[in-house]
This record gives structure tokens, sequence and C-alpha cells, in this order.
């Protein structure tokens, strides 16, 4: 609730006079798993129910197996492949619904993952880098702090096509700098509270990203104090 009510305080700011960045309207409203269902044609098969049985359904739906995760987790936390076959199914499933009482977001399993879950910088509508996170061979998630590498990778068309898709909504809902998760050439999350990577894709390239990010938020500073 600190960062909910923290959004509120920043949103008593003089737009006229101060830029904020992310602005505070879209932090509240781009559920960082969530936002990304505004975009069904870049998205992954994704259910989000409270309901086991339906959630078994869909799994079903889907092959026998899928990822989970929480709504409200980052960093990998909560987050879970389950199969048909596995007998903990039913329990993780309890456990992430809290008995049916929680959503959660089920989402087809992308085996594309052990390639790496691409973590994309944009920066006001437009494609600013990219680093490629392998998992390692006994994980599913590509999260840096649980052991993901961070391996050079290009920024392909269907990036380009993604964040294209995506831009508009973005740049009007006032979140210029964002981090899109991509799998396998599907859109899986919207980064939009702390959109990590820019060292990582620093290291690995050469580049500076930061400078062009501080070059973006001077420029709209100025027409602030220009008006």
């Amino acid at each position: 609730m600190k960062f909910f009510f923290a959004t509120h305080l920043l949103s008593l700011v003089n737009e006229q006079k101060c830029f904020v960045m992310n602005h505070p309207k879209g932090l509240r409203e781009a559920n960082e798993k969530l936002y990304a269902l505004r975009f069904p044609e870049q998205i992954p098969q994704t259910l989000v129910s409270s309901n086991m049985e339906r959630l078994k359904e869909f799994m079903r739906e889907l092959g026998g197996e899928m990822i989970i995760k929480p709504l409200d987790g980052s960093g990998g936390s909560g987050v879970f492949y389950i199969n048909q076959q596995d007998r903990n199914t039913n329990a993780i499933l309890e456990a992430a619904t809290e008995n049916g009482r929680k959503f959660v977001m089920g989402q087809r399993y992308l085996p594309e993952i052990r390639d790496g879950d691409k973590r994309i910088i944009v920066l006001n509508g437009e494609l600013l880098g990219a680093v490629l996170r392998v998992p390692l061979e006994t994980e599913n998630r590509g999260n840096i702090h649980v052991g993901a590498k961070c391996v050079q990778t290009d920024l392909t068309a269907r990036d380009l096509e993604i964040c294209q898709a995506l831009a508009p909504l973005l740049i009007g809902d006032g979140l210029y700098f964002v981090g899109l998760d991509v799998i396998g050439g599907f859109l899986t999350e919207v980064n939009v509270t702390s959109p990590t990577g820019i060292q990582e894709i620093n290291a690995l390239n050469g580049v500076h990203l930061e400078s062009q990010v501080i070059d973006f938020i001077e420029r709209e500073a100025e027409k602030r104090r220009e008006s």
C-alpha cells in the first residue's frame, strides 16, 4: 500500500511544472501481469481465475501443462510450471489461489524459455535495447536473481511489431520507461515500476543507455520550464 499511496501523492504534483516518469496514474492502472491482456494478439493463451477447476480445465486445453503466476508478484516469485502428471499440481493451485480466494494468471508454457526470456527496454514508445536472460537448466524462470545468465541479443522485426502495438497506449498512459518481457515472440509481461536491464545491456554491448533516458527526462523538464 505504500507504493499505492505514493502514487497518489505524486499525482498532486503540478504537471505543468514538473515531469514525473512514469506517470502516477499510469503506474496505478498498469498491473505488470494484467496490462499485457490489453494486447491479445501479442500474448500467449492466458486465463486469469481463482477457480481451481477452471484453471485445470484450461491446462488440459493447453495440452496438459502451463505456467501460473501471482498478479502481484515480481522477480519470478510465485511462478510455477505445472502439468497434469505432477501429483503436486493440486497443492500448488491450492496454495497459489489460497483455496480459490485469490486470482492467479495461467499462461501457455512456452518451451522457447530454454532459449531465454528477452527483456526489451522501451523509452517513449521506441525500442532502446534488449538483453536475453537464459535460465538455469534446473529453472523455468528467466530472472537474473534466480541465476539466469545474461547474454547479448538482437532486436527483431517481431520485437518491433510488439513495441509498435503497445506504444500508443503506453505513451497515452504516461508510461515512458518500460521493460517488455518476450519469450518465443510472445509478450508475457509489461514492467513499469522498476524495469531493470540497462546495466546488463550496457555491459554486453559497450553502450550507455542511461544517457538516452536522462536526455529524454531533461527534454521533458525543459518543455515545462518553457511553458
